[in-house]
């Protein structure tokens, strides 16, 4: 009875552990062994030691890709903590229909990012989407969200935004709700306003929310992959070709798979890199 009692527990985390085994370690550490051969699936691995890295830092289209990613980053990250913190605060207040809303914006979060993606790609169209034909009714030129270089990474990390909102505004949410109320009755008694209140008292209690949204946002922001692929495919011009677009594309396009190992795990590093970095600075700032 004693030996199935002890059997038991390792049977209930037994599909965890398998599941961990074959779909994070093993790919992880069979990337390692990659990135230090060449491998075109097909043919036997050969060794080339540092070789991949070497070809790594005179490829000046990966370096365009990073830098395009930390242009969708900049536009995103702001957007994205502004936008759901704004819709927080409305959605913490007592109002008719709150489970509706609350509802409503968390829906695109639930949505294939695939069907999301093609509906704003109909939006964006330049002759028949939808926003251009609202600039055409107020006498404002037609903009090409997605064919002019300039503001396609912007226009895909509007929508971007608009898809994964949903999910901070939740997080803020439950930051929100954890301030005691107590705090703004004090607040009130000081003379403080609406803004001061949010300033100096609901604003700190929620930091820990803030750097949990700014490092998700981050990573979420440093996989862009499924926008730029269907929607523009990298284009115009390379405008919109994130890293992890141009690693897939090494991988199984062009099927190099130890440089596309080698790139991923440099990629990895300089994602680990900026969440440090953040986790300092907001250390910094929160004292």
């Amino acid at each position: 009875m004693k030996k199935e009692k002890k059997i038991v527990p390792y049977l209930m985390i037994a599909p965890y552990v398998l599941h961990f085994l074959i779909f994070v370690s093993f790919p992880v550490v069979f990337s390692f062994i990659l990135m230090f051969n060449q491998w075109n699936i097909i043919s036997p691995m050969k060794f080339v030691g540092l070789q991949n890295f070497y070809k790594l830092f005179q490829d000046a289209q990966f370096f365009r890709a990073i830098l395009n990613t930390l242009v969708f980053l900049v536009i995103h990250i702001p957007l994205q903590i502004i936008t759901a913190l704004f819709f927080a605060v409305l959605l913490n207040q007592k109002v008719r229909f709150i489970g509706f809303f609350r509802a409503a914006y968390f829906l695109p979060v639930i949505v294939s990012g695939v069907v999301v993606t093609i509906l704003w790609q109909q939006l964006y169209a330049f002759e028949s989407g939808l926003f251009n034909r609202l600039l055409s009714s107020i006498g404002l030129s037609k903009v090409g969200w997605l064919v002019n270089p300039n503001v396609a990474m912007p226009s895909i990390a509007i929508m971007a935004t608009w898809k994964n909102v949903g999910l901070y505004i939740v997080l803020f949410l439950v930051g929100l709700q954890t301030v005691p109320p107590q705090l703004y009755e004090a607040a009130e008694l000081e003379g403080a306003g609406a803004w001061q209140k949010f300033r100096y008292v609901t604003f700190p209690m929620i930091n820990p929310t803030v750097f949990l949204v700014l490092v998700l946002s981050t990573i979420g922001g440093f996989s862009l992959f499924i926008e730029p692929y269907v929607m523009t495919d990298g284009g115009p011009l390379n405008a919109t070709l994130s890293a992890v677009l141009y690693i897939y594309r090494q991988g199984f396009y062009y099927y190099h798979m130890g440089y596309a190992a080698a790139l991923g795990f440099f990629f990895a590093a300089i994602i680990l890199l900026v969440i440090v970095l953040q986790r300092r600075y907001i250390e910094k700032e929160t004292g």
